[in-house]
């Protein structure tokens, strides 16, 4: 086993372009299903400025370094590069990341590109979106553009950012339903088309690019049950299945997890596929699974419909019924914004990752939300935040030096602060932080944070004190 975490290790951090770069409009940029979004929770504000990244990349990118990352996450916006979602390509488009990927490596810094992250273009999504199998080859042709003018730079791709939230959570990240349509089997043909497209965008990187590797980037979760019941360790299984195994089953084992054809099958909602399109997604193999972490989950058996329908609206989202309910666990402190605190959870899952899989593991999201204030020294005095960092990352080091799981990164959410998507501005998650209110622009000023000075000496230092 290793003594210490590689040296090669990418410690980084993560971001996404419809929350971070703002400039919604500018430069020919096309709108996305986020740019012209009603849907904000109260009080919370859109993205079209976000923290002005687009504006202050030569900036960032400079505090990056003095961060010490070693690598960064980030997505690509499709409808800066293709307007339209498909057609003309824009050379202003292309031209930002090009300066902005030249920039990183200036500075040593390795570039994780998410070439989908919730921002379909809108002019598709009137079009079906991810529902109609056009957009398959769509989204083939606008990953060979990002192949062919950045794979000569870029090594590291993640195909779609949590697939699975898209199809559990749906609108809320980008995914409409019309009303008439069967809503079970609507978003299974989403995810079907998705993974098409995902494993032809994979096979063609490996055509194409050497040197270059890429994989899936689901959000992956433990799930513990409710009591010592069997029937909620039952209910855990299931949960695990149809949260977490069945996009991953599918990416890695080239197949579809029975469980979930079958529980899609008894509600008369089975999705159409083709076994050409079977074929593809079985050749399609990744290289690594990215995965983000925030909470683990726990569940119990859901015995009754009236149960399910007397739980608030977030929770019934997070469960499925007859097969699982998800419930709160008391045996774990809660974030300001209410999510479960489960460092010893972020181990058991890079332990069931790669117990299943046997791929390397990259982590592109990890992170803790909550509300920073600035004094009138211009500091931010985030301990809290510090303190989740610690906890995990021990658990993350346990996990490379005791169970022996290959790692090759951790790229915590996020580098700067950014407009969430469901709390807007209030909830911060960066090192860094950005001066500006959900209402209130004021000029997108960034001070680092003690959480920067504490993450840029733990990188210093391999975490060996840890």
């Amino acid at each position: 086993m290793p003594k210490k975490i590689n040296d090669n290790f990418l410690w980084g951090a993560s971001t996404s372009a419809y929350q971070f770069e703002g400039g919604y409009n500018a430069d020919r940029k096309g709108l996305s299903v986020q740019d012209v979004r009603n849907n904000y929770p109260e009080g919370t504000t859109n993205f079209e400025v976000a923290s002005d990244h687009y504006n202050k990349w030569k900036e960032d990118v400079k505090m990056m370094s003095e961060l010490g990352l070693k690598s960064y996450r980030f997505s690509i916006s499709w409808t800066r590069i293709l307007p339209n979602g498909r057609g003309d390509i824009n050379k202003k488009g292309l031209e930002f990341y090009n300066n902005l990927i030249n920039e990183l490596i200036k500075y040593n810094i390795t570039p994780i590109v998410t070439i989908y992250h919730f921002d379909l273009p809108d002019k598709l999504d009137k079009d079906g979106g991810w529902h109609n199998k056009n957009i398959i080859e769509d989204f083939l042709n606008y990953s060979k553009i990002l192949f062919e003018n950045f794979g000569d730079r870029v090594n590291h791709w993640l195909t779609i950012n949590e697939q699975n939230i898209m199809i559990l959570f749906g609108e809320i990240v980008g995914i409409k339903i019309p009303e008439t349509e069967n809503k079970i089997k609507y978003l299974y043909q989403i995810n079907h088309n998705m993974m098409v497209a995902q494993a032809k965008v994979i096979n063609l990187c490996h055509k194409t690019l050497s040197n270059s590797k890429i994989g899936p980037a689901p959000n992956i979760a433990c799930v513990y049950p409710g009591t010592s019941k069997p029937i909620d360790n039952l209910a855990a299984f299931n949960m695990k299945v149809m949260r977490n195994w069945f996009y991953l089953d599918t990416c890695v084992f080239g197949r579809y997890n029975k469980l979930v054809l079958n529980y899609l099958r008894e509600n008369n909602s089975m999705f159409e596929y083709t076994i050409e399109e079977m074929n593809e997604i079985n050749s399609a193999k990744p290289d690594f699974i990215a995965f983000n972490y925030y909470t683990s989950s726990t569940a119990i058996f859901p015995f009754s419909d009236k149960l399910f329908d007397e739980m608030p609206s977030q929770q019934k989202i997070k469960s499925v019924k007859g097969m699982y309910q998800q419930v709160k666990n008391d045996n774990l402190n809660k974030t300001d914004f209410g999510w479960e605190i489960d460092a010893i959870g972020f181990r058991n899952t890079l332990r069931e990752l790669y117990d299943r899989y046997n791929l390397p593991l990259l982590i592109t999201e990890n992170g803790i939300g909550g509300y920073d204030k600035i004094d009138n020294n211009y500091q931010i005095h985030d301990q809290y935040r510090i303190k989740y960092y610690k906890e995990h990352i021990k658990q993350m080091k346990i996990a490379i030096l005791q169970d022996n799981i290959d790692i090759i990164g951790y790229n915590p959410w996020s580098a700067f602060d950014l407009v969430s998507t469901h709390e807007g501005v209030k909830k911060r998650y960066g090192f860094i932080y950005v001066d500006r209110e959900d209402f209130d622009l004021k000029e997108c000023k960034r001070y680092k944070k003690d959480s920067f000075y504490w993450y840029k000496n733990l990188i210093e230092n391999n975490a060996n004190e840890l």
